[in-house]
């Protein structure tokens, strides 16, 4: 018995149709993981500085097999204790010197995430490693850093760097207060 081609041809259509929505299907599910991961605005933002979508996806899940391979860990009691102080005395002074309260807030969010076990050699590290189990948060630590580059320069004004101790204080409230890395139960999302 032999097969028609006409419905060879046709069952080889719905096969290779069948196959497309699979692949379709399984790259929709990849992207909504990784945005609801990672945040619209960081997935937005790796999409616009690689250009195209399956060089973002890598580059996300590239950092987070990265990220999942740090032992990040919980801040001990007494070194939260020291933070917290160093916080207030930061924001304290930024009453009398806006720029310089900055400067001690970025320096205490960095010594926080070293304490985490966060890369801690410069601040594109920090910020990708920060977006894989904190993906909305880092932002603010991304907005509080542009700013206080802005400062080092006089390029901020009282107001902007009020906002940068906001952005600060909301990711240093999250990393101080957190007793496990937030995600760690999660797997990666697959290739």
């Amino acid at each position: 018995m032999s097969l028609d081609p006409l419905a060879l041809v046709a069952m080889l259509a719905l096969v290779l149709v069948a196959a497309f929505v699979l692949w379709w299907l399984y790259r929709s599910r990849r992207t909504s993981a990784l945005r609801d991961r990672f945040g619209k605005d960081e997935y937005d933002r790796t999409l616009h500085q690689h250009g195209a979508r399956s060089k973002a996806e890598a580059a996300l899940i590239a950092r987070e097999e990265r990220v999942h391979k740090l032992e990040l860990r919980p801040i001990a009691d007494a070194d939260r204790t020291l933070f917290t102080a160093e916080w207030h005395a930061a924001k304290s002074r930024f009453v009398d010197d806006p720029a310089a309260a900055i400067g001690d807030a970025d320096r205490v969010i960095g010594q926080v995430m070293g304490a985490r076990g966060y890369p801690v050699d410069d601040f594109d590290a920090r910020y990708e490693s920060l977006t894989v189990d904190h993906g909305e948060i880092a932002r603010h630590y991304r907005a509080g850093h542009d700013i206080a580059d802005r400062a080092v320069t006089g390029q901020a004004t009282t107001e902007d760097l009020r906002q940068a101790m906001i952005h600060y204080e909301a990711l240093f409230g999250e990393l101080v207060s957190e007793s496990e890395p937030a995600g760690r139960e999660r797997e990666p999302v697959s290739t």
